[in-house]
């Protein structure tokens, strides 16, 4: 089976150019394309010989991710869905907005915590996805963004499919070429690192002293109901995710949000948002995003009244909360995660 080009470092790209009797500096032509002019084959590599393309198409694979299908929202949200070499289907999304261009990325092909509200939670965990699928979807997803908005991307989310801290390796990576002068050149700053709250990995975060914000899928405020839409919480409640978000604070500084999911008659009274409060006081959080539900076919939940919405929020801000509302994107196409790759069509 032919080696990945793309898991190859700079160092071995050299060798193997000389192994060959290659200038070295063909490594660096290579790698150029491969991290910051974004070849999707060795077709694109123009300044390379086309016998050199040749070979290093029989010798080494490139499994680049492809655009498979692509959904345009009202509302300027552009929801995609790439194939893998594999044949297996993942999205990205890209969120405009009038100062900020966001990709939402995904980081695993379904995945395996079972969220009861959520479409990817209804859908088998297949695989990781390898951190240069993960550094393919936001280009492609920048590509867009220049291509239709006349701007780079500004900020990055791992909020799409898949639990992100059980792709830890393959995400860190991803992360360290977005970030690195041969790729995209983002700044970790701008990057959000979404989890449903897998206690040790966020410890390890904070070990690793990574330097990207970090959000957490809280949806519910006491063990009772989040064990019950969030079977991960049988094994990390939020007492023991509360003590490893206070780690992860003390280690890094990084920014810390939790998310927060509204369902009616779920979780969307004042006695849910004092609970939710309690838990706000308890961590360095620096925000509490109000998210409103989009509803899927599996699932029963839905969003509450709007004075409803309100009224949550302004309990909040109250007891000095800082709540922000995120209003739904993407109504009118399939935006709720998950949603697209499940379809069998276009």
């Amino acid at each position: 089976m032919q080696a990945n080009i793309r898991n190859f470092n700079y160092e071995q790209l050299e060798e193997y150019f000389l192994s060959i009797n290659e200038k070295k500096f063909r490594a660096k032509q290579v790698w150029e394309w491969l991290w910051k002019k974004h070849a999707l084959s060795f077709d694109d590599m123009s300044n390379i010989s086309l016998e050199l393309r040749s070979k290093l198409a029989t010798e080494f694979s490139f499994p680049a991710l492809k655009v498979d299908a692509t959904q345009y929202s009202a509302d300027g949200t552009i929801k995609s869905r790439f194939i893998t070499f594999d044949g297996h289907k993942v999205e990205g999304v890209l969120i405009p907005a009038e100062e900020r261009k966001t990709a939402c990325v995904s980081s695993q092909i379904g995945c395996s915590l079972s969220c009861k509200f959520c479409a990817t939670g209804y859908m088998e965990r297949k695989r990781n996805l390898n951190f240069d699928e993960i550094y393919d979807e936001v280009v492609l997803l920048n590509q867009q963004s220049e291509r239709i908005y006349d701007k780079k991307l500004s900020n990055i989310v791992f909020m799409g499919m898949g639990e992100p801290l059980l792709n830890y390796n393959n995400v860190l990576k991803a992360i360290e070429k977005i970030t690195s002068q041969d790729g995209l050149f983002m700044s970790p700053k701008r990057i959000t690192v979404s989890t449903a709250g897998v206690a040790k990995q966020i410890k390890k975060l904070g070990d690793d002293k990574v330097r990207f914000k970090l959000a957490v899928s809280l949806h519910a405020a006491n063990d009772v109901k989040r064990n019950e839409i969030m079977p991960i919480n049988e094994t990390n409640n939020i007492k023991a995710l509360i003590e490893a978000l206070n780690y992860f604070y003390k280690q890094t500084g990084n920014e810390i949000t939790f998310e927060y999911i509204l369902f009616k008659d779920f979780n969307d009274s004042l006695k849910d948002a004092d609970e939710l409060i309690k838990i706000f006081r308890q961590v360095p959080a620096h925000l509490v995003n109000i998210i409103e539900y989009n509803p899927i076919e599996n699932a029963q939940f839905v969003k509450p009244e709007q004075n409803v919405t309100d009224q949550f929020v302004i309990h909040l801000a109250k007891h000095k909360v800082n709540a922000h509302l995120r209003r739904s994107r993407g109504k009118d196409i399939d935006a709720a995660c998950g949603q697209l790759a499940n379809k069998d069509k276009d």
